[in-house]
């Protein structure tokens, strides 16, 4: 085992410091301590940025965000033309583009192409795909950005060309197809499975085109990947890149401390002061591109009306919530979007915090007290939400002053997911962290599309006024007509309360200061490619 990953002695830690100060080959193994374990390798699957990240050194997407920015920039395709309906999208394939080579067994015998494309998409869209039922077969991301009914094809025109075509235009495009969902696989590699009978394998043991290629997981522990020498894009400056998995913020902190990581995400924002202050760190933060909520099911009563969800909104002491758990990394959220985002409505005002008036409001709605509810907290800690045990105790508190009995719930982070999309939850807690720039990609929350089982939508609110806003919103090229719905839109979110707003965090990473040439991303993802130890 990599001597990174064991408990050190001082004697091993006095070696790391030698071989780091005489830039060894130690140095260039580059250790990311992450928050949590992958659901699997492969990103259309999933809709959580723990196995987004654990999938982002090994693929490729046809676009992409210059690292570090919003900007949509080439990738897999060099260069894209949109018809001027803005209902085909035609993408010419970057040449020569190599895939991994020796990942569970496999040799590829020719360069990345059209196939490979056709074949990531069809997967998420046809029923009959061989390999569209492996591993639950569940492509959340997919649907919930509209494409499982706007996408009419995927065809291949030649070997380095491939067109697109949708229902309607959709203004979001290509911000969306550099999404982890649309990652491109090998579609070679997914014969070679077939015909070995090994499909499940597809999704455990990954192979793409991207910076580091899989070398093996060992679940709950550790992950590992080795630098693609053939990476058509910005290189690995590491030789090998591991993933020590470590839950606990404290542990993290220690580990990094100790030498034995160079890189964690999501420090405890009681331990920042001590990080900032030691001279072997380096701690950087940016305003997130996020949003942490309460949400209400408006499937179950008595959260079907909306008086009932106001008047949750009113019972929750917010301004405590931010000073006590926050603890000033954050900001009070109103919107679905936060601040710093174009189309943000400035002009609507938070429900106060009214003990007395959010009891009225029940008893208006007609709810008898002592109402049982069941509210529901993450079990991990999220870049949106530093402790949301925490804050589920200070809800649980503040309810019952309006005598709300709340029973407070948890999983296990995967099964947590799943079963509040699958709409088990009466309130549960969550949070985004918007993944490609667009508002849109906030607003998609709220969208009947991802309001079904499965979906991302844990309001399960459907509500047409905002629906049929969104949908036309994601037709428009004028950025001004665009700002207009997405105002009316919020206003229609406040009114209805389909969830409570909590907070937009301020969003910590901290490293080693050897690392160097990192990039915090808008989007909270973590790219290691372009990334050097000194």
């Amino acid at each position: 085992m990599n001597r990174f990953l064991r408990t050190p002695s001082k004697h091993t830690l006095a070696i790391a410091a030698v071989a780091l100060l005489a830039g060894t080959v130690q140095a260039k193994t580059f250790v990311y301590c992450s928050e949590g374990s992958p659901e699997n390798f492969t990103p259309a699957l999933n809709t959580t940025g723990t196995s987004f990240d654990a999938a982002r050194p090994v693929y490729d997407k046809l676009t992409q965000f210059t690292r570090g920015s919003t900007q949509v920039e080439p990738g897999l395709a060099e260069s894209w033309t949109v018809s001027p309906d803005g209902k085909v999208l035609t993408f010419k394939l970057r040449k020569g583009v190599k895939f991994h080579s020796g990942v569970g067994g496999f040799t590829p015998t020719r360069d990345f192409n059209a196939d490979d494309v056709v074949f990531s998409f069809e997967r998420q869209a046809k029923a009959d795909h061989p390999y569209a039922k492996v591993s639950g077969g569940k492509y959340d991301y997919f649907a919930d950005m509209g494409l499982k009914d706007d996408l009419v094809s995927v065809e291949k025109v030649d070997p380095l060309t491939v067109r697109l075509t949708l229902k309607k235009a959709n203004v979001t495009m290509l911000a969306n197809l550099a999404m982890d969902f649309a990652s491109i696989h090998s579609a070679e590699y997914a014969e070679f499975l077939l015909k070995a009978n090994k499909k499940e394998q597809f999704d455990q043991v990954p192979v793409g085109t991207g910076p580091f290629s899989f070398v093996t997981y060992q679940k709950d522990a550790v992950i590992r990947y080795k630098a693609h020498k053939a990476y058509w894009g910005e290189k690995a400056l590491v030789d090998d890149l591991v993933y020590a998995i470590t839950p606990d913020p404290t542990a993290r902190y220690s580990k990094l401390k100790a030498g034995e990581c160079h890189f964690v995400i999501a420090p405890r924002p009681a331990d920042l002061p001590e990080m900032q202050k030691d001279a072997s760190l380096k701690v950087i933060n940016q305003p997130g591109l996020n949003i942490a909520y309460w949400a209400f099911n408006t499937q179950k009563p008595p959260f079907d009306k909306k008086e009932v969800r106001q008047a949750f909104s009113m019972a929750i002491d917010k301004a405590a919530i931010l000073r006590d758990v926050y603890l000033g990394a954050g900001q009070p959220a109103k919107n679905l979007v936060p601040p710093t985002m174009w189309g943000y409505n400035d002009k609507v005002k938070d429900y106060p915090f009214d003990t007395a008036k959010a009891k009225a409001l029940l008893e208006k709605a007609g709810v008898k007290a002592p109402l049982e509810i069941d509210l529901w907290y993450m079990p991990v800690q999220r870049p949106y939400n530093p402790n949301a045990k925490r804050i589920a105790e200070m809800m649980q508190a503040d309810l019952a002053k309006i005598g709300v009995n709340a029973k407070l719930v948890t999983y296990e982070w995967g099964e947590y997911r799943k079963r509040m999309q699958q709409g088990e939850h009466m309130t549960g807690m969550l949070g985004w962290t918007g993944d490609n720039g667009d508002p849109d990609n906030f607003f998609f929350l709220h969208g009947c599309d991802a309001a079904r089982p499965g979906g991302q939508n844990l309001a399960k609110w459907c509500f047409k006024p905002f629906d049929d806003r969104l949908e036309q919103a994601r037709s428009l090229t004028d950025q001004k007509a665009r700002t207009k719905l997405y105002e009316e839109m919020q206003a229609l979110e406040h009114e209805e309360a389909p969830d409570f707003k909590i907070a937009h965090s301020v969003v910590y990473e901290a490293m080693r200061k050897e690392v160097s040439g990192y990039k915090q991303s808008p989007f909270g993802s973590h790219q290691f490619n372009g990334v050097e130890l000194k």
